[in-house]
């Protein structure tokens, strides 16, 4: 069985499950869920982290230096075990660094350290990505917290929307048949700073801001639990659900599926950053509760 670890302070308590670094649960003070009831007929992830690649590479395959490995959607590090390397009653860190099996699909050394901790109302993620290696690490990470839909107290799942720091007045990016992101761009479905959500907005799969100028969001309904999450380090997004599913995805990424028919080395695919070696790439997350409305 898979290792669970729960964090708790004064306003919020987390469940993450050593498998894939993935918070299961977050609860509010009064014990409410504050995330997806994964059910099976929908989805079953909860917050899969995403690494080394965010979304679906061309046929799966990643190319590095001329030489292809196979690399399923979202990476390996979801489906991956990770050491339980802190442990205290608000915090814990998880690691998982490369192996013989990680670099039959990535050749390259790493160690991805993901600290959860909590303080107050505030769930903190802060993800590291160091490269112990001596030539540059090339990268992706995301991360993928469903959320419930609606929230407690929130009322009818129509009366929810997100609320954008800042205007997004660029198109959005679309996912084609193959999982890829499609030539053409999508009108955006924001009415100023603001997005309705309805189940039929994600009929063909996820809104996707590929030039994202906000830096956080607010999740809420008509009332009950709000949420407000940032993002400072990630400048791609990915809003996803399944119709008719209890869950919102809010994804804030740092790369993004591969444009159709890609089929160039890694380093070039959009949103791959690289580490130096000795140095390390940092990205948080903040999941705040705000005060009922």
């Amino acid at each position: 069985m898979a290792e669970q670890v729960i964090i708790a302070g004064d306003g919020l308590s987390a469940t993450i499950n050593a498998l894939g670094a993935e918070l299961t649960s977050l609860k509010d003070a009064a014990g409410r869920e504050l995330m997806t009831d994964a059910d099976p007929a929908f989805w079953t992830g909860h917050a899969p982290l995403l690494f080394p690649v965010v979304g679906k590479p061309t046929g799966e395959t990643i190319r590095v230096d001329g030489r292809a490995y196979a690399m399923k959607q979202h990476g390996f590090a979801r489906r991956t075990m990770f050491a339980v390397t802190e442990q205290a009653a608000d915090r814990a860190t998880f690691v998982l660094t490369d192996s013989a099996e990680t670099r039959t699909v990535y050749p390259f050394a790493f160690r991805l350290a993901v600290t959860f901790g909590i303080a107050g109302a505030t769930l903190s993620v802060d993800v590291s990505i160091e490269n112990p290696g001596d030539v540059p690490l090339p990268a992706s990470f995301g991360f993928h917290p469903a959320f419930a839909w609606p929230l407690p107290g929130g009322g009818a799942k129509e009366a929810h929307r997100i609320i954008f720091s800042a205007d997004e007045p660029a198109a959005l990016r679309q996912i084609d048949a193959d999982g890829q992101i499609a030539p053409a761009p999508r009108a955006s479905p924001l009415d100023g700073r603001t997005l309705a959500l309805r189940d039929d907005l994600f009929a063909h799969d996820a809104l996707i801001w590929d030039r994202l100028h906000s830096d956080r969001l607010t999740y809420r309904g008509d009332g009950g639990a709000r949420l407000e999450i940032a993002f400072p380090d990630t400048p791609m997004l990915g809003i996803w659900t399944k119709p008719g599913a209890h869950f919102i995805c809010i994804e804030p990424w740092h790369g993004i599926a591969d444009p159709a028919g890609f089929t160039g080395d890694f380093r070039a695919k959009p949103g791959v950053f690289e580490v130096e070696p000795g140095a390390a790439k940092r990205i948080a997350m903040r999941v705040t509760l705000l005060a009922e409305s």
